[in-house]
């Protein structure tokens, strides 16, 4: 296996610095490459963590794709991105490569501002094949000649957007090559009919034997002699047409083929550029190719932390958010029967491994269908379910009309379970969740919490099973202190939690900016603290009598300023006609790139820092230690 040689002299690579490079190497050193780009993807993965699995199988792909075609004039489109790893190492960005995902460096995903060889600025699944079409459409309207492939895979084609794009191509059938790197997977095991249907089509007798004879048939075929093979188009719509979905959809299939035979995926691909209309190159690879453990367990491997490239072993994350909401809905499902978990393809990512083990009859994976999962759980709603939908924050933007028209109309039942909210690190600005809570909080009948540690989340959990309704509870990407199993406080709806009072200011924070608020506040009696745990509603209460009493206020969130919780504490004071003495910090209006999530915060103005420079503004300056020492110790609660 490859990760003996990780490390080694990039003999090859060396001559590679853009696409056109590829083009006199001989067989042989094509197939060298492929193992030099696997050893420097593994490489630069152990010392920075990303996306290695999914790299790692569609190496081949990416260097047949480079060989065939011209990018950048032709276009390549690499659905979700996270496989691109070859694709930006031969497109002009090798000497850059250790750089990716850090702050400064280039995105884990293609980046349309960052090489005019990423065709598409891509980090969600499923964008592909309607960018494609757009791009075709556009390309034939302006009378151009080049060619658009787009490679998807991941689970990506069991999306909804996707279905749709491959009906309208199929219709107007515009000239285009669309490749299937089937894999199994998506960070999970894929799931669906769509997935069942490849696995059994694989199978088949007579599909293997298609494969010993394919090559020699797609030999005869160009577009002039395309004619003069009547016999053998009638054999293969009689084999795949009669079997195959795509021929629904109008799209000439070809394959299944090995996505890691280099030569073979060169040939055909020659072969299929010529071809008018639509064609779908199914490619079957391997997920973690060429390295031994990300083979043998491409869910860890998908994206894992940094790691000793010569002793790769999996190493704890820590106790994470999402293994606390995990843990929760796993206890609570004993306690309530009607309860019931729904995820679109993320059930590690969400925590939701043992869950789907303990209660496989009350789990439910929708695959990579975020639209699908909602109101699949309003439809679980309005029959008696309590459904708990748990879904990243910046995927749940993709089922917003779900949430509005299907879920909060007739107010049903349904909890929100957000993870990743806030900014997220190396995933850069497609995978921030940072606005949620002005996308929400919008909605009649919606409500918005967030705990401040995982006891809190339990206790939100159950009292929202209890109260119905539309409830979304928001939580960070971020280690916390693990809860007492069993342990299910109670907690009064819509109020706040003064952690530190304070006789000048108060600091209003939730989520992961409280310990920014915190840190800030440290002893300094002037200042209070309030976990502002529910966003709708505001502990309006709370708020007049900060306000009436003369505090100074400022809110911080790890959200966008406009439209979010800062926002929402304006206009509650402005109905209550009071003006006290605000500042409102919060993600300005631009999109925020991957880097260490302390420093964005920073950058952000958001953080400890920032909160001190904001009272300071309003006169409440840190006090001296005679000034400490004048007041009493500040209350806690």
């Amino acid at each position: 296996m490859l990760g003996q040689s990780v490390g080694r002299l990039l003999v090859v690579l060396q001559k590679v610095n853009q696409p056109q490079d590829l083009k006199p190497l001989s067989m042989g050193e094509l197939l060298q490459l492929t193992e030099e780009l696997r050893s420097e993807i593994i490489r630069v993965c152990a010392q920075n963590g990303g996306h290695l699995a999914s790299s790692l199988g569609a190496v081949e792909l990416i260097v047949a794709l480079h060989r065939v075609f011209n990018s950048p004039r032709d276009r390549l489109l690499f659905d979700v991105g996270h496989q691109a790893y070859a694709h930006k190492i031969l497109t002009g960005r090798k000497e850059v490569f250790h750089t990716i995902r850090q702050e400064g460096g280039i995105s884990g995903f293609t980046k349309v501002s960052e090489s005019e060889h990423d065709a598409i600025t891509v980090g969600h699944a499923s964008t592909s094949l309607a960018n494609a079409l757009g791009m075709a459409i556009a390309r034939d309207t302006l009378g151009e000649d080049y060619h658009i492939v787009a490679l998807i895979g991941d689970g990506a084609l069991t999306g909804g957007m996707a279905l749709a794009a491959l009906n309208v191509i199929g219709e107007r059938k515009p000239r285009l090559i669309i490749i299937l790197n089937d894999n199994e997977m998506s960070i999970s095991e894929n799931v669906g009919a769509l997935n069942r249907y490849f696995r059994e089509y694989q199978t088949k007798k007579w599909v293997q034997e298609t494969q010993k004879w394919g090559r020699q048939v797609l030999e005869g075929i160009s577009p002039r002699l395309f004619g003069l093979v009547d016999r053998a188009k009638e054999a293969a719509k009689l084999m795949l047409h009669q079997e195959n979905p795509f021929y629904a959809w109008g799209i000439r299939y070809v394959g299944p083929v090995d996505g890691h035979d280099l030569p073979g995926l060169i040939h055909i691909l020659e072969q299929i550029k010529e071809l008018d209309g639509p064609t779908l190159l199914h490619a079957v690879t391997r997920k973690g190719k060429g390295y031994g453990v990300a083979e043998e367990d491409p869910i860890y491997w998908h994206g894992p932390p940094g790691f000793n490239p010569q002793n790769p072993i999996k190493v704890s994350k820590g106790y994470t958010w999402s293994a606390a909401f995990g843990d929760a809905v796993t206890e609570l499902a004993h306690q309530e029967p009607r309860l019931f978990v729904i995820t679109p393809a993320m059930r590690e990512g969400s925590g939701l491994v043992r869950y789907s083990q303990v209660h496989p009859e009350r789990y439910l994976d929708t695959g990579i269908c975020e639209d699908v999962a909602a109101t699949t759980a309003a439809g679980m709603a309005l029959r008696g379910l309590k459904p708990v939908l748990a879904i990243y924050s910046t995927f749940m933007q993709r089922a917003y009309d779900q949430i509005i028209h299907d879920i909060a109309i007739e107010n049903l039942p349904v909890i929100f379970a957000v993870d990743r909210a806030g900014i997220v690190g190396g995933d850069g600005a497609t995978h921030n969740g940072v606005f949620d809570i002005a996308y929400l909080r919008t909605v009649p009948n919606v409500q918005i919490a967030a705990p401040k540690d995982a006891l809190e989340l339990r206790a939100m959990l159950k009292k929202a099973l209890e109260l119905g309704g539309p409830i979304a509870i928001r939580y960070p990407r971020d280690n916390v202190e693990k809860a007492p199993e069993g342990a299910w406080p109670e907690i009064e709806w819509g109020r706040w939690e003064v952690l530190k009072e304070g006789h000048r200011a108060y600091i209003l924070a939730f989520g992961k900016t409280l310990k920014y608020a915190l840190e800030a506040a440290g002893d300094d009696p002037q200042v209070g603290v309030v976990n502002a745990r529910f966003i709708k509603p505001l502990d309006k209460e709370l708020l007049k009598r900060l306000a009436l009493a003369g505090h100074k206020l400022v809110t911080t969130e790890d959200h966008q300023r406009m439209g979010g919780f800062g926002s929402a504490v304006l206009e509650a004071l402005n109905e209550m006609g009071l003006k006290p003495d605000i500042r409102v910090l919060g993600l300005p209006d631009r999109f925020f790139e991957h880097g260490s999530i302390p420093r964005m915060h920073h950058e952000a103005r958001i953080d400890a820092e920032a909160i001190r420079a904001a009272l300071a503004e309003m006169g409440v300056e840190a006090p001296t230690l005679a000034e400490a020492a004048h007041h009493p110790k500040p209350q806690t609660r």
